[in-house]
């Protein structure tokens, strides 16, 4: 297959002031660009080359599994933000939040504590296990898909994500993050495609 940077889904200004213009214009054109450049210089003349991401992730290993989930979790991580996001889901994402973590308030508290409390470099992520709602963080580029989950929403805790906008307060940008950036709108889409299966 051939790889390209997908387009972002929104201006690069367009998350100001919760999320900076130099921090997206940085993150996706050196960052996200950068791990497709090294993916396809990996693959390149390889039987990996003719898979698609997702092929290659689940059964990758290395720098070409680092490459390949990089990619693919900058790809989702941009459309799990959107202009004027932010704030608590409605219908059946707000009624599974509630059912699993009690109410938004304590998801919300949940996800922070996730994503600061991932050592390192990493995402958390909102997933669909089964038929229940979970958080889970991983470290480096690991991703749900390697444990058979489906992702319906994460959010990205390398350094580069939120040091220029909030230095080394990881907390502050996770809440952020949920507060004024959300796209719940994608998290419902991504819940019932996987329910519909």
């Amino acid at each position: 297959m051939k790889f390209e940077l997908p387009p972002l889904p929104y201006a690069k200004y367009a998350l100001e002031p919760h999320m900076s213009k130099e921090t997206l214009e940085y993150h996706y054109e050196k960052h996200h660009r950068g791990y497709l450049k090294k993916l396809r210089e990996l693959i390149e003349g390889k039987p990996e080359a003719d898979k698609s991401l997702e092929e290659i992730i689940r059964t990758a290993d290395g720098p070409v599994f680092n490459d390949a989930a990089q990619v693919w979790n900058h790809t989702f991580f941009w459309q799990c933000m959107q202009p004027k996001g932010g704030g608590e889901p409605g219908g059946d994402m707000a009624h599974r939040i509630k059912e699993t973590f009690g109410s938004f308030e304590k998801f919300r508290e949940q996800f922070v504590a996730s994503g600061e409390g991932r050592f390192g470099s990493g995402y958390v992520w909102l997933i669909l296990d089964g038929s229940r709602l979970r958080l889970v963080d991983t470290p480096n580029a690991e991703n749900p898909l390697v444990r058979n989950q489906t992702p319906l929403l994460t959010c990205d805790v390398w350094e580069h994500a939120y040091y220029i906008d909030h230095r080394n307060d990881r907390a502050e940008y996770l809440d952020v993050f949920l507060r004024h950036l959300v796209n719940w709108d994608f998290a419902a889409e991504q819940l019932q495609r996987a329910t519909k299966r």
